[in-house]
């Protein structure tokens, strides 16, 4: 079998492992580590891709061009990188790779999952995978910590969890997060329409307190992103993650990401924390990337109490439902507060609440934005300000719908008005 093959088709020879190992542990045997770890991660790359070409040179098998490039690229990911992982993380379409075990590895590209044939050669390879990558964040994953969160030096976040928890053997998910998108370019991909997004600009210059929400992979932070880029460009942000994955553009920014506690159980610093902290800094916006537990009571009074204009997204499967989970989330804290104080402080923190779905060919949009017009402790009275009402599925499975818009209330109305700005919001459908 030709070493390409070989190379493709890792699963079907235990010679293709040996090779690389082999030269793997050559090329590391003749460079200088300390002078490696000093440079860049492209001049670095560059350097040992040379050695193992002299060394191929030297006493290698004869190769063909290809294959001879192929298994340069093979050794030196498995040297530097995450191996048979790095060719799907340079892929630029795939947004999450999921590892269900050595043999079985999947990707969601352009919103659908597909199977891959990239393999890793046995488990003891994949277990080597995990462990360099928990070991950039000085942590550890084993069967007394069989479960652990990481995010690459690339941004991409990590989750682990392998046996006896995973009864199939280790799990492994990276989560890549795309390119920061304007506002102006999602509506170019069909995300909202141009009267949604400048109905929502208004409302982000005016400070309105506004919540995303959506199911997991929705696009929440993606959206929250866009979003937080209409911030003015002159005050003070202050972002508040469990993995930093918000890249705010304005010059006057402050990120926060909260930290797991060490392998003794110390050293913890949670999102509630980190907001608590915030109040003190000044902060003219906070923007939360989720909220998911008792930090949500503390946000709630942050928006109540003079910090206007933050921003944050909460899991939920609709508008109303997100408020919802609000209350559920907020009764979380260690205060025990009464369901209707909690509504409270509900309908006077939220403005707005921008819902977000995932079509069934993949496409995220916002499906909903709706304001919140009750207060005090009545019911929940969300006004649906821009909806998209999708049209039937066709053979093709391609999402398609109309934008129908309503009518600013009054109240919204004026108080844009007084910041500023004016917005006209078309009535009935619109493309």
């Amino acid at each position: 079998m030709a070493l390409r093959d070989r190379l493709q088709q890792s699963e079907s020879s235990s010679d293709e492992p040996d090779l690389i190992s082999h030269y793997r542990d050559r090329l590391l045997e003749e460079v200088d580590l300390d002078e490696l770890a000093r440079l860049k991660p492209a001049q670095r790359r560059a350097r040992l891709e040379r050695i193992l070409s002299s060394l191929l040179s030297a006493d290698g098998p004869v190769l063909a061009s290809r294959d001879r490039s192929v298994l340069i690229q093979r050794v030196v990911d498995d040297a530097l990188g995450l191996g048979v992982l790095e060719p799907l993380l340079a892929d630029q379409s795939i947004t999450e790779i999921m590892v269900n075990g050595p043999r079985d590895i999947f990707v969601e590209r352009l919103g659908r999952v597909q199977r891959v044939a990239t393999t890793f050669a046995s488990e003891e390879q994949l277990y080597q995978t995990i462990d360099r990558i928990v070991s950039t964040v000085n942590r550890r994953v084993d069967e007394s910590s069989p479960m652990v969160d990481a995010r690459l030096p690339t941004g991409e976040r990590v989750n682990v969890i392998i046996p006896p928890l995973a009864l199939d053997g280790p799990s492994l998910t990276i989560r890549r997060f795309p390119q920061p998108y304007r506002l102006a370019e999602l509506v170019d991909k069909g995300s909202l329409d141009v009267h949604a997004a400048t109905l929502l600009g208004a409302c982000v210059r005016a400070r309105f307190n506004i919540m995303i929400s959506g199911g997991t992979g929705t696009g929440k932070t993606t959206f929250l992103n866009a979003l937080s880029g209409l911030i003015p460009a002159h005050e003070r942000i202050v972002t508040i993650e469990d993995a930093a994955e918000l890249s705010l553009q304005q010059e006057h920014v402050v990120r926060l990401e909260s930290r797991p506690a060490n392998v003794e159980g110390t050293g913890q610093v949670t999102i509630r924390d980190l907001v608590r902290n915030s109040l003190r800094m000044r902060p003219d916006r906070i923007v939360v990337g989720e909220v998911r537990g008792g930090e949500t009571l503390d946000m709630l009074q942050a928006m109540n109490t003079g910090h206007e204009g933050s921003l944050a997204t909460v899991h939920a499967n609709s508008a109303f439902d997100a408020l919802g989970r609000l209350e559920t989330l907020a009764s979380m804290s260690e205060l025990e507060l009464p369901v209707a104080t909690i509504r409270d402080q509900v309908n006077s923190a939220i403005d707005l609440v921008i819902h977000l779905e995932r079509g069934a060919d993949g496409t995220r949009r916002v499906s909903e934005v709706a304001a919140l017009m009750s207060s005090r402790r009545a019911d929940y009275d969300l006004v649906p300000l821009r909806t998209f009402r999708q049209d039937p599925i066709g053979p093709d499975r391609h999402v398609t719908g109309t934008w129908v818009g309503s009518s600013l209330p009054q109240v919204l109305r004026d108080r844009l008005l007084r910041a500023g700005e004016t917005v006209v919001v078309p009535e009935g459908g619109a493309a």
